[in-house]
Protein backbone atom coordinates (compact mmCIF):
# COMPACT_ATOMS: atom_id res chain seq x y z
CA UNK A 1 0.00 0.00 0.00
CA UNK A 2 1.11 3.57 -0.71
CA UNK A 3 1.01 6.12 2.15
CA UNK A 4 -0.44 8.73 -0.19
CA UNK A 5 -1.90 8.51 -3.56
CA UNK A 6 -3.15 11.76 -5.91
CA UNK A 7 -5.75 10.88 -8.79
CA UNK A 8 -5.67 13.82 -11.71
CA UNK A 9 -5.08 16.83 -9.83
CA UNK A 10 -5.88 20.03 -11.28
CA UNK A 11 -5.34 23.11 -9.57
CA UNK A 12 -5.19 26.85 -10.84
CA UNK A 13 -3.24 29.73 -9.03
CA UNK A 14 -3.26 33.15 -10.76
CA UNK A 15 -1.51 32.25 -13.90
CA UNK A 16 -0.09 28.92 -12.48
CA UNK A 17 -1.29 25.37 -13.16
CA UNK A 18 -1.42 21.92 -11.63
CA UNK A 19 -2.30 20.18 -14.39
CA UNK A 20 -3.35 15.93 -14.28
CA UNK A 21 -0.91 15.39 -10.92
CA UNK A 22 -1.01 11.51 -10.23
CA UNK A 23 1.71 10.37 -8.20
CA UNK A 24 2.12 7.07 -5.57
CA UNK A 25 4.23 7.98 -2.56
CA UNK A 26 5.83 4.84 -0.68
CA UNK A 27 4.65 3.62 2.41
CA UNK A 28 7.56 4.39 4.75
CA UNK A 29 10.15 5.55 2.81
CA UNK A 30 11.82 9.11 2.11
CA UNK A 31 10.41 10.71 -0.95
CA UNK A 32 11.41 14.14 -2.30
CA UNK A 33 9.40 16.32 -4.70
CA UNK A 34 11.84 18.07 -6.73
CA UNK A 35 12.24 20.54 -9.48
CA UNK A 36 12.56 24.48 -10.69
CA UNK A 37 10.99 27.28 -8.41
CA UNK A 38 7.53 27.76 -9.54
CA UNK A 39 7.52 24.09 -10.63
CA UNK A 40 4.15 23.61 -8.22
CA UNK A 41 5.58 21.29 -4.97
CA UNK A 42 4.69 23.41 -2.45
CA UNK A 43 1.26 23.73 -4.12
CA UNK A 44 1.19 19.72 -4.30
CA UNK A 45 2.26 19.47 -0.47
CA UNK A 46 -0.65 21.94 0.31
CA UNK A 47 -3.17 19.70 -1.51
CA UNK A 48 -1.99 16.83 0.30
CA UNK A 49 -2.27 18.26 3.10
CA UNK A 50 -5.76 19.97 3.18
CA UNK A 51 -4.77 23.47 3.28
CA UNK A 52 -5.82 24.38 -0.07
CA UNK A 53 -8.40 22.04 -2.26
CA UNK A 54 -7.75 21.03 -5.24
CA UNK A 55 -10.60 21.77 -8.20
CA UNK A 56 -10.30 18.14 -9.49
CA UNK A 57 -9.02 14.98 -8.63
CA UNK A 58 -8.80 13.24 -5.30
CA UNK A 59 -6.26 12.47 -2.91
CA UNK A 60 -5.89 9.25 -0.80
CA UNK A 61 -4.11 8.95 2.65
CA UNK A 62 -3.89 5.25 3.82
CA UNK A 63 -6.14 4.22 0.72
CA UNK A 64 -8.69 6.53 2.75
CA UNK A 65 -9.94 9.99 0.87
CA UNK A 66 -8.65 12.79 2.74
CA UNK A 67 -12.18 14.09 2.32
CA UNK A 68 -13.68 11.33 4.74
CA UNK A 69 -10.90 11.99 7.34
CA UNK A 70 -12.21 14.14 10.47
CA UNK A 71 -9.62 17.24 11.10
CA UNK A 72 -8.08 15.34 14.33
CA UNK A 73 -7.61 11.91 12.66
CA UNK A 74 -6.40 13.46 9.69
CA UNK A 75 -3.75 15.81 12.16
CA UNK A 76 -3.28 12.50 13.76
CA UNK A 77 -2.43 10.19 10.48
CA UNK A 78 0.04 13.31 8.28
CA UNK A 79 1.89 16.42 9.59
CA UNK A 80 3.22 19.27 7.57
CA UNK A 81 5.77 21.50 8.19
CA UNK A 82 5.76 24.31 6.22
CA UNK A 83 8.98 26.71 5.75
CA UNK A 84 10.86 27.95 9.10
CA UNK A 85 10.91 31.61 8.16
CA UNK A 86 9.43 34.02 9.76
CA UNK A 87 8.05 34.70 12.96
CA UNK A 88 9.36 32.80 15.80
CA UNK A 89 6.99 32.05 18.65
CA UNK A 90 7.73 33.34 22.44
CA UNK A 91 7.83 29.82 23.56
CA UNK A 92 10.43 27.66 25.49
CA UNK A 93 11.69 24.29 23.26
CA UNK A 94 9.15 21.86 25.33
CA UNK A 95 6.32 24.28 25.23
CA UNK A 96 6.48 24.81 21.73
CA UNK A 97 6.84 20.59 21.07
CA UNK A 98 3.97 19.91 23.17
CA UNK A 99 1.96 21.57 20.45
CA UNK A 100 2.39 18.82 18.45
CA UNK A 101 -0.03 17.03 20.84
CA UNK A 102 -2.79 19.66 19.75
CA UNK A 103 -4.86 16.90 17.97
CA UNK A 104 -5.49 14.27 21.27
CA UNK A 105 -6.58 17.39 23.27
CA UNK A 106 -9.43 19.31 23.63
CA UNK A 107 -9.66 22.41 24.81
CA UNK A 108 -8.31 23.36 28.46
CA UNK A 109 -7.56 19.66 28.44
CA UNK A 110 -4.61 19.53 30.90
CA UNK A 111 -1.41 17.32 29.75
CA UNK A 112 -1.18 13.90 30.88
CA UNK A 113 1.47 11.38 32.01
CA UNK A 114 0.92 9.76 28.36
CA UNK A 115 1.52 13.26 26.50
CA UNK A 116 4.45 14.34 28.41
CA UNK A 117 6.38 10.67 27.72
CA UNK A 118 5.24 11.24 23.52
CA UNK A 119 6.99 14.75 24.47
CA UNK A 120 10.20 13.21 26.47
CA UNK A 121 10.70 10.57 23.45
CA UNK A 122 10.23 13.65 20.59
CA UNK A 123 12.79 15.73 22.28
CA UNK A 124 15.11 12.63 23.06
CA UNK A 125 15.14 11.33 18.89
CA UNK A 126 15.64 14.68 18.13
CA UNK A 127 18.34 15.79 20.46
CA UNK A 128 16.31 18.43 21.66
CA UNK A 129 15.94 17.66 25.23
CA UNK A 130 19.37 19.44 26.00
CA UNK A 131 17.08 22.93 24.96
CA UNK A 132 14.13 21.63 26.86
CA UNK A 133 14.21 25.01 28.90
CA UNK A 134 15.70 27.81 26.42
CA UNK A 135 13.65 29.80 24.82
CA UNK A 136 12.65 28.42 21.29
CA UNK A 137 14.05 32.34 19.29
CA UNK A 138 17.21 32.17 21.08
CA UNK A 139 18.05 28.83 19.10
CA UNK A 140 20.30 29.00 15.89
CA UNK A 141 18.63 28.00 12.71
CA UNK A 142 19.21 24.11 12.41
CA UNK A 143 18.21 23.52 16.27
CA UNK A 144 15.38 25.85 15.43
CA UNK A 145 14.28 23.24 12.13
CA UNK A 146 14.72 19.97 14.99
CA UNK A 147 12.46 21.16 17.41
CA UNK A 148 9.77 21.22 14.78
CA UNK A 149 10.55 17.95 13.62
CA UNK A 150 10.21 17.10 17.38
CA UNK A 151 7.08 18.73 17.13
CA UNK A 152 5.68 16.60 14.33
CA UNK A 153 6.73 13.36 16.08
CA UNK A 154 4.93 14.62 19.37
CA UNK A 155 1.84 14.45 16.89
CA UNK A 156 2.44 10.92 16.23
CA UNK A 157 1.67 10.56 12.27
CA UNK A 158 2.64 8.21 10.50
CA UNK A 159 3.42 10.49 7.75
CA UNK A 160 5.44 13.77 7.84
CA UNK A 161 5.64 16.07 4.69
CA UNK A 162 8.31 18.75 4.91
CA UNK A 163 8.23 22.21 2.70
CA UNK A 164 11.89 23.00 1.79
CA UNK A 165 13.31 21.90 5.31
CA UNK A 166 17.05 22.76 4.77
CA UNK A 167 16.48 26.15 3.26
CA UNK A 168 18.30 28.94 5.27
CA UNK A 169 20.35 26.26 6.75
CA UNK A 170 24.31 26.24 6.33
CA UNK A 171 25.87 23.05 4.68
CA UNK A 172 26.27 21.22 8.11
CA UNK A 173 22.82 21.65 9.60
CA UNK A 174 21.46 21.44 6.12
CA UNK A 175 23.31 17.52 6.54
CA UNK A 176 22.47 17.57 10.14
CA UNK A 177 18.78 17.83 9.68
CA UNK A 178 18.81 15.51 6.67
CA UNK A 179 20.69 12.33 8.57
CA UNK A 180 17.94 12.92 11.34
CA UNK A 181 15.20 12.96 9.50
CA UNK A 182 16.94 9.28 7.52
CA UNK A 183 17.24 8.11 11.01
CA UNK A 184 13.22 8.76 11.81
CA UNK A 185 12.43 7.48 9.21
CA UNK A 186 14.27 3.96 9.38
CA UNK A 187 13.89 2.99 12.54
CA UNK A 188 10.56 4.56 13.09
CA UNK A 189 9.15 3.88 9.66
CA UNK A 190 7.73 6.95 9.21
CA UNK A 191 6.89 7.94 5.77
CA UNK A 192 8.98 11.42 4.89
CA UNK A 193 8.37 13.44 2.27
CA UNK A 194 10.01 16.65 1.36
CA UNK A 195 10.20 19.50 -1.29
CA UNK A 196 13.90 19.75 -1.71
CA UNK A 197 16.07 21.92 -4.08
CA UNK A 198 19.29 19.85 -3.24
CA UNK A 199 19.04 17.30 -6.16
CA UNK A 200 22.53 15.82 -4.21
CA UNK A 201 20.65 16.16 -1.15
CA UNK A 202 17.75 14.15 -2.54
CA UNK A 203 19.60 11.73 -4.37
CA UNK A 204 21.87 10.74 -0.85
CA UNK A 205 19.01 10.37 1.68
CA UNK A 206 15.95 9.75 -0.41
CA UNK A 207 14.27 6.30 -1.49
CA UNK A 208 11.94 8.06 -4.29
CA UNK A 209 12.15 10.82 -6.25
CA UNK A 210 8.90 13.02 -8.18
CA UNK A 211 10.03 15.45 -10.25
CA UNK A 212 7.93 18.64 -11.63
CA UNK A 213 8.48 21.29 -13.90
CA UNK A 214 5.35 24.02 -14.94
CA UNK A 215 3.01 22.19 -12.90
CA UNK A 216 3.60 19.06 -14.45
CA UNK A 217 5.14 15.83 -13.52
CA UNK A 218 8.23 15.05 -15.50
CA UNK A 219 9.75 11.93 -14.10
CA UNK A 220 9.22 9.25 -11.40
CA UNK A 221 11.31 6.71 -9.20
CA UNK A 222 14.46 5.61 -7.81
CA UNK A 223 16.65 8.41 -7.87
CA UNK A 224 19.85 6.82 -9.87
CA UNK A 225 16.75 6.04 -12.03
CA UNK A 226 15.78 9.78 -12.66
CA UNK A 227 18.68 11.66 -12.44
CA UNK A 228 20.28 11.64 -15.63
CA UNK A 229 21.89 14.41 -18.36
CA UNK A 230 18.92 14.49 -20.43
CA UNK A 231 16.43 14.64 -17.30
CA UNK A 232 18.69 18.02 -15.89
CA UNK A 233 18.83 19.45 -19.72
CA UNK A 234 15.01 19.01 -19.73
CA UNK A 235 14.08 20.22 -16.31
CA UNK A 236 16.88 22.53 -14.99
CA UNK A 237 18.27 23.67 -18.53
CA UNK A 238 22.15 22.59 -17.36
CA UNK A 239 24.17 20.40 -19.11
CA UNK A 240 25.45 18.22 -16.60
CA UNK A 241 27.75 15.10 -16.05
CA UNK A 242 26.04 12.14 -13.70
CA UNK A 243 28.41 9.58 -12.50
CA UNK A 244 27.71 7.04 -10.00
CA UNK A 245 29.44 5.72 -6.37
CA UNK A 246 27.77 3.67 -4.36
CA UNK A 247 24.66 3.33 -6.32
CA UNK A 248 24.48 7.31 -5.15
CA UNK A 249 24.36 9.74 -8.81
CA UNK A 250 26.74 12.36 -8.46
CA UNK A 251 26.34 15.24 -10.31
CA UNK A 252 28.89 17.34 -12.01
CA UNK A 253 27.45 20.59 -13.61
CA UNK A 254 29.12 21.41 -16.96
CA UNK A 255 27.30 24.56 -18.26
CA UNK A 256 23.98 26.35 -17.82
CA UNK A 257 22.03 26.20 -21.28
CA UNK A 258 21.79 30.15 -21.22
CA UNK A 259 25.75 30.42 -20.94
CA UNK A 260 25.44 27.85 -24.29
CA UNK A 261 22.89 30.05 -26.46
CA UNK A 262 25.03 33.02 -25.55
CA UNK A 263 28.58 31.19 -26.65
CA UNK A 264 26.51 30.57 -29.64
CA UNK A 265 25.80 33.65 -30.52
CA UNK A 266 29.38 34.76 -30.77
Amino acid sequence: MNAIETEHIHHHVSSFYLNDITVSIPLGQITAIVGPNGSGKSTLLKIITRLLKAEQGNVYVNGISSKEYKQSAFAKTISMLTQSKGSVPDLTVKELISYGRSPYKRIFDRMVSEDMEVIDWAMEVTGTNRHENRMFHTLSGGEQQKVRIAMALAQQASIILLDEPTTFLDISHQLDVMEMLQKINREFRITVVMVLHDLQQAANYCHYMIAMKDGRIMALGKPKEVITPLFLNEVYQIVAKVTFEDEYPIIIPLRSRESILASSTN
